[in-house]
């Protein structure tokens, strides 16, 4: 009788990789989840955390649309991830955030929405969470405070897990400056939920992927 470890490794090699239209394909559904999601969090003044989280209340702060700020925010991490973690990674990832800043823009152009702030942060989170599922399925990222959790990892010692709710942390403790009360609550939530998304379905060894 075949042992389970047998059975798993047979399993594996089954698997296809994805092929480039795969990747191409997965990119663009992703890229849409994650600007309707943004767009919602947006029209109801709410915030999240991550690099996201930055553009929101730079924008807020300042008047600046949410896309050309998204790019900008992240260029200091890519600058890190260029000399620490390699051009493919960073390049990959800025190209990431490039096409979504250009489709936050584009579905900002398409469509109005108008959101109540518990739906915002309920749908929205679901969205953003979905595509980030979709672009990590396809070895894929967004970058952004994940270069720097990584490099202080590799520097350090420290837990990317760690690092990155931390900043989550203190980019929601900021939020209180520019938000009331009751949108910093929702935008909380909406950063449970997209979290959630992600917790419940990727988990290790629930999903093999990536190109051959």
């Amino acid at each position: 009788m075949p042992s389970s470890s047998s059975s798993t490794t047979s399993a594996a090699s089954l698997l296809v990789p994805h092929s480039l239209w795969d990747d191409l394909q997965a990119a663009g559904t992703a890229l849409l989840l994650l600007s309707l999601g943004l767009t919602l969090l947006g029209s109801a003044g709410l915030a999240t955390g991550g690099t996201p989280g930055l553009a929101f209340l730079l924008g807020y702060a300042s008047g600046w649309p949410l896309g050309p700020t998204l790019l900008l925010v992240n260029l200091p991490f890519y600058l890190l991830g260029w000399v620490t973690l390699g051009g493919r990674f960073t390049l990959r990832s800025l190209l990431a955030v490039v096409a979504l800043a250009a489709g936050i823009e584009l579905v900002r152009g398409l469509i109005t929405v108008q959101a109540a702030p518990a739906f915002a942060a309920l749908a929205g989170g679901v969205l953003i969470g979905t595509g980030l599922l979709v672009m990590f399925r396809h070895d894929a990222s967004l970058g952004g405070v994940n270069i720097l959790a990584l490099y202080l990892q590799r520097r350090l010692g420290w837990s990317v897990g760690w690092v990155q709710l931390a900043i989550d942390l203190l980019i929601l403790a900021g939020s209180c400056l520019l938000l009331d009360p009751a949108r910093v609550a929702w935008s909380v939530l909406a950063t449970v939920v997209l979290n959630g998304v992600l917790a419940w379905n990727h988990r290790a060894g629930r999903y093999r992927g990536g190109r051959g």
